[in-house]
Order: structure tokens, then C-alpha cells, then sequence
């Protein structure tokens, strides 16, 4: 997982360069990487993914590079296109595709695969709700810009919806559950009313991701683990 999020998000502060020179959130919460960094920074994306790439050449693996290095880099650069650029994020769903395949399995659910996608494409959306104005000032469009502050909560809480929806009859109750956590976050973010006060709930973001992460590994693996037993 790290060479694959190095590739991301490595690429993604190469070709965003202009825009995060201005953009306060990485200096305060994130990490500004520098033109005089950039080509250390492609050795070691190619240095730690050469391998993984070497080892296996599947659908899944070949669709991620290219979703990966589309969604920033030209000529495509997913990222400046207004849904596009939620749609793209796919890429996060495929690693998962790839080791459900690599682990045996031959049944695949598309709408399982759905449910996943539509909170990619929800993460990716609120995530770019607190640099609405950097990105305007920059002129570069985003789907937050395309559909503002309260548009793109709508958007995200319309997916995340949809997302609890479609994993309802593979996880039950717990798809009921992380659903209404999502629900209740962007709610909640409703009440931020700017940008600057969403960063502040923002924050608690990746937390909450990593919590509802935790509860979905163990919904799964307990009942698989007792019935084993």
C-alpha cells in the first residue's frame, strides 16, 4: 500500500505544484514538496512500484497505474474536470480488485464494486470542499467548485447514501451503520457554513475513515474466523 499511495499522491504534488505554492492547508496540515524534489520523487515512485508492476501485469493492476497517473497528469488530468475527477477515483477500489482476485475469488459483485466506488467518489469530493477557493483563485476546476459548498455535501451525502444502499446485502446492519456515520458527518458539515470552519471537522475525516475501516475488517473477519473454528 505504500509504493501505491507514493504513486498517488507523488504524482498528484508533482503536477500540482502551481496550485499548492498557494494553498495554506499544505503548509498548516500537509507538506509542500518542492520543484527541487521532484525527480527524487519519481526515482522512488518507480524505485517501489517497478516490483509490484514486474510481479504482476493484471486488469487490476494496469487500470490503477492508469487511473493513478490520469487523474493528475497530463494529457488527461482527471483531476481539473468536474466529475471526472471524482469518477477517477476508482483508482482506490482496484488494489482491492486486484487482491480479490490474486486471494481466489471468481464471484465478483459489481454492485459490491459499486458501493465502493460511490464512497471513492464521496471522499474524493468532501476532501476538496476546503480548497474551493484556492482552486477558483487558481483557475482550476474541481467538482467542488463546479457545484460549491452546499452542492458538493449534497453530492457526497447522495453517494455515501447510495453507497450504504448497494452494500446493504452484503453487510447488513454494519453498511446501516458506517452509512449513517457518513450521513451524520456531512450533516454536520452542513452547519461549517465556510470553508475555513469545515477544514476544522475535516480533520477528524481520516479518523473517522480509519474507525469505519476497523469496523467493516472485523464485521467481515469475525464471523469467517468462528465459523473456521
Amino acid at each position: 500500500m505504500f509504493p501505491a499511495n507514493l504513486l498517488v499522491y507523488g504524482i498528484n504534488d508533482i503536477f500540482d505544484w502551481e496550485t499548492d505554492q498557494n494553498n495554506p492547508k499544505k503548509e498548516a496540515y500537509e507538506v509542500l514538496v518542492t520543484p527541487s524534489d521532484h525527480n527524487k520523487l519519481i526515482g522512488w515512485i518507480f524505485i517501489l512500484n517497478f516490483p509490484i508492476n514486474f510481479y504482476d501485469s493484471s486488469f487490476a493492476i494496469v487500470a490503477f497505474l492508469l487511473f493513478s497517473m490520469g487523474y493528475s497528469a497530463a494529457p488527461i488530468r482527471a483531476k481539473t474536470k468536474p466529475i471526472l475527477d471524482s469518477i477517477f477515483n476508482v483508482l482506490y477500489i482496484l488494489p482491492g480488485v486486484f487482491a480479490y482476485f490474486l486471494a481466489g475469488g471468481n464471484n465478483f459483485h459489481f454492485a459490491a464494486f459499486g458501493a465502493a466506488w460511490l464512497w471513492a467518489m464521496a471522499m474524493h469530493a468532501y476532501s476538496a470542499i476546503p480548497d474551493i477557493s484556492v482552486d477558483r483563485a487558481a483557475s482550476t476546476p474541481t467538482v467542488a467548485t463546479f457545484l460549491g459548498f452546499n452542492g458538493t455535501l449534497v453530492f457526497c451525502f447522495v453517494c455515501y447514501a447510495l453507497c450504504a444502499l448497494l452494500a446493504f446485502p452484503f453487510l447488513g446492519m454494519v453498511a446501516g451503520v458506517l452509512g449513517a456515520v457518513y450521513l451524520g458527518l456531512m450533516l454536520f458539515s452542513f452547519r461549517a457554513k465556510t470553508e475555513e470552519n469545515l477544514m476544522r471537522v475535516y480533520k477528524w475525516f481520516p479518523l473517522i475513515n480509519t474507525f469505519c475501516g476497523f469496523v467493516l475488517f472485523w464485521a467481515i473477519a469475525l464471523p469467517k474466523f468462528f465459523s473456521f473454528l
